[in-house]
């Protein structure tokens, strides 16, 4: 079955990124067939509710930084425990290595 809103195309992109690697805002929405909207891939995320079905975690900006998602700085620190988990690792200066983690689609982690 087709996804049929932007949100369930957004969703079904980032169910795609496998364990230990992440993907931009810009690389979902192309994923999803909407280029240009990474706004709209953050908005989604961000108004996700965790049911454990979608590895929004797994989402980073363009820089390879976390974006803020909560006033009070949990669900920054939640992403940073799940990549963790999948090895993936922030450097220094907090973020992702996209030359090492970024999801190249059909290119095995």
């Amino acid at each position: 079955m087709a996804a049929r809103t932007p949100e369930e195309r957004i969703y079904r992109a980032v169910m795609r990124i496998p364990p230990g690697r992440v993907a931009t805002y810009g690389q979902i929405a192309r994923v999803a067939g909407m280029p240009r909207h990474h706004r709209q891939v953050g908005r989604a995320l961000r108004g996700l509710v965790d049911d454990g079905l979608v590895p929004w975690h797994r989402v980073v900006s363009a820089s390879g930084t976390i974006s803020l998602r909560s006033a009070d700085g949990s669900a920054e620190r939640e992403q940073r425990q799940r990549l963790a988990r999948e090895g993936v690792v922030l450097d220094a200066r907090g973020r992702v290595s996209l030359a090492r983690f970024q999801w190249k689609r059909g290119v095995a982690p």
